[in-house]
C-alpha cells in the first residue's frame, strides 16, 4: 500500500478555505493519512510554499509547519491542532515566522501552492531541539520509507 495524505477541508490541488489562512482563523486544516509502511517508526509532516513571495518569480520556499516523531499508528491531525494537542513524543520544528506551530497561507501576491508533505521514517529521530525544515530534512535523509503529498492553493 502507498502512503496517502488527504484533507476533508480541500481536494488535491483545490483551494484551501479561508478559515485555514491568515485571512481567517489561521488554524491548521484537518489532515488524515493511510498506507503507513509497517516498518515505519515515526512520521514527519512539513507544510511549505515554493512560490514565495511571487509565483511569477519565486525566490524561496516559505515553511508553514514542521512536525516530527508523529507516531506511525496515528492516522490524522484534527483541525486546529496545537502544541498541547499533539501526541506525547511528537516534536515541533521552527517555521519561517521563527516559531513552532502552524502558520496559515498568507500570500502577498498571486495564487500560491501549499505542499503538505508526509514522510514515513524507519527511525524515531532524536530530539533535534526545534529544528528548521532544512535541519530536519538532513536528519531524516537516509531514513525515508515512503512519502506522500497533498497540494492546496490559496490566493488573497
Amino acid at each position: 500500500m502507498t502512503l496517502v495524505i488527504t484533507s476533508a477541508a480541500f481536494a488535491p490541488n483545490g483551494e484551501i478555505p479561508t478559515r485555514y489562512t491568515c485571512d481567517g482563523d489561521d488554524i491548521s486544516p484537518p489532515l488524515s493519512w493511510h498506507g503507513v509502511p509497517e516498518a515505519a517508526k515515526s512520521l514527519v509532516l512539513i507544510v511549505d510554499d515554493p512560490d514565495a513571495p511571487d509565483p511569477a518569480a519565486p525566490k524561496m520556499t516559505w515553511v508553514h509547519w514542521v512536525l516530527y516523531n508523529l507516531p506511525p499508528g496515528d492516522t490524522d491531525l484534527p483541525e486546529g491542532v496545537g502544541s498541547v494537542d499533539l501526541h506525547p513524543g511528537t516534536r515541533e520544528g521552527i517555521n519561517d515566522w521563527q516559531r513552532t506551530g502552524y502558520g496559515g497561507p498568507c500570500p502577498p501576491i498571486g495564487s500560491h501552492r501549499y505542499f503538505h508533505k508526509l514522510y514515513a521514517l524507519d527511525v524515531q529521530l532524536p530530539d533535534l531541539s526545534s529544528p528548521t525544515k532544512r535541519e530536519l530534512e538532513q536528519a531524516m535523509a537516509d531514513h525515508i520509507l515512503d512519502q506522500a503529498e497533498l497540494i492546496g492553493t490559496y490566493q488573497r
